[in-house]
């Protein structure tokens, strides 16, 4: 009864400030980026609450615990990538969307391929995106059947009508003011369950002695964190900046190049706390199962929901509605992304209703999809960034290089796909090289090939920045 009160009261709040945010909507650009007005504080909590969601308290909680101090090098492998991408594009990401009025990432493919390139684009991103919004429905479905009693499939259909309807009222404004709270109250109790399970734990016994004890779960190799693994799952997270349409998004709303700036800097402090906070709470707790203090997981994606039943229903309450809040801000963002993608660069569409329609039945396929629970959060994430690495060159070609244009671009677009989606379901991993590589290796060296044949074809003289 507690969780259902917190539930009602935490939708009711989100709806308040996302019908206040609705106020002054006239444009596109006021719909889908916030009409360029976004402070940097705000702008760093939007970016960190869009980008660390269920993932990281259920999925990561869940991949420390079985895997050990790997899982904090992997998530701090994405952590410096974005921040050495930030530091770099995200300058000239901004300057070139103010100057020119991009609203979508397929703005800047435009200008640069042709109209083509970003209509491939909406299709590629929307079909990739699907499993990694679906990861946040099923990460606060588990949750609620857990703490709650509400049955998965309840628990999903009400994650997705919060999702919809905020975006739908709200736009960018709606979301990232929202944003910005639950950010803050994400941070917040990852803080206090760390602190509340070493209190619960480790008052009669030593957690460094303890922790010891884990053995090969401490090191990196060991037999779960091979190489080839960690560089599997690594090398579409380092580019998360870059070819995740939500947060490339992002680079648009700060109003000043200062604020950009403010949004980088307090988004890296953000995410350096949070991993290692939420990474350390998955050691604690499989220290505890090793001395018999919290049950032995099998699905780690279960980890965090047997935690919750273990703690005060206050604080367990309190953080289901953190990760409920982390996995919505994450799922609304990119919805939203996708509605302006598919209506803008796909359709040609200048009219926000029709971004509204479609963030409605992206948010039902959305659905349909996490019903069918098709795997675990970490690997749905990372297939949905592996997915999206065929855009690397092009996103370079903006800023590196004159060769190509759109000939090169799409055949770039679509081989890339193609061999993630081929590799993915056939289960392959030619030479012992994980799919991820193949990508962004196939991805790259098409692009190269087809931009010279391209280039002398059309008599265009190769030259670069």
């Amino acid at each position: 009864m507690l969780y259902i009160l917190a539930f009602i009261a935490y939708a009711i709040i989100g709806t308040v400030i996302a019908l206040y945010a609705r106020k002054g909507i006239r444009t596109q650009e006021d719909y889908y980026i916030g009409g360029r007005k976004i402070g940097g504080a705000v702008s760093a909590l939007t970016y960190a609450a869009t980008t660390y969601s269920a993932f990281m308290m259920v999925g990561l909680v869940g991949l420390s615990y079985a895997s050990g101090v790997g899982a904090l090098g992997f998530e701090l492998f994405y952590l410096v990538g974005t921040l050495l991408l930030l530091s770099y594009y995200a300058p000239k990401v901004w300057k070139l969307g103010k100057e020119k009025g991009f609203i979508t990432p397929g703005d800047m493919m435009a200008e640069r391929y042709g109209s083509v390139v970003p209509k491939i684009m909406a299709l590629i991103v929307s079909t990739a995106l699907i499993p990694y919004i679906s990861v946040q429905l099923i990460g606060v479905a588990l949750i609620i059947e857990k703490t709650s009693g509400i049955s998965f499939i309840n628990g999903i259909f009400l994650a997705a009508i919060l999702i919809a309807f905020w975006a739908f009222l709200g736009g960018l404004r709606g979301v990232a003011w929202t944003d910005a709270v639950q950010g803050v109250f994400m941070l917040v109790l990852a803080i206090l369950a760390v602190v509340w399970v070493y209190t619960y734990a480790f008052s009669d016994v030593s957690f460094t002695t303890e922790v010891s004890k884990l053995g090969d779960l401490l090191v990196v190799p060991n037999k779960i964190w091979t190489p080839m693994r960690f560089i599997s799952l690594t090398v579409p997270w380092f580019f998360f900046a870059l070819t995740n349409p939500q947060v490339f998004q992002r680079l648009y709303i700060p109003k000043s190049e200062f604020a950009l700036k403010r949004m980088v800097v307090l988004f890296g402090l953000f995410g350096l706390v949070y991993t290692i906070l939420v990474t350390f709470l998955g050691l604690e707790l499989r220290t505890m199962t090793e001395f018999g203090a919290f049950p032995i997981i099998k699905d780690r994606d279960a980890v965090t929901p047997t935690l919750l039943s273990l703690m005060p229903p206050a604080l367990g309450v309190l953080l289901s509605l953190s990760i409920f809040a982390a996995a919505i801000t994450t799922a609304n963002s990119i919805v939203l992304t996708l509605a302006s993608m598919i209506s803008r660069d796909l359709f040609g569409s200048e009219k926000i209703s029709t971004g509204k329609l479609l963030i409605v039945l992206l948010t039902i396929a959305i659905t349909v999809f996490a019903l069918q629970r098709p795997g675990y959060i970490v690997e749905l994430a990372v297939l949905s960034s592996t997915l999206l690495l065929c855009q690397l060159p092009l996103i370079f070609g903006v800023f590196h290089w004159k060769i190509g244009g759109k000939v090169a671009a799409s055949f770039t677009l679509l081989s890339g796909f193609s061999i993630a989606v081929f590799l993915f379901y056939s289960k392959l991993n030619p030479l012992s090289v994980p799919a991820s590589v193949w990508v962004f290796a196939v991805s790259f060296a098409v692009f190269f090939v087809s931009a010279f044949l391209e280039d002398k074809l059309t008599g265009v003289k190769l030259s670069g920045e």
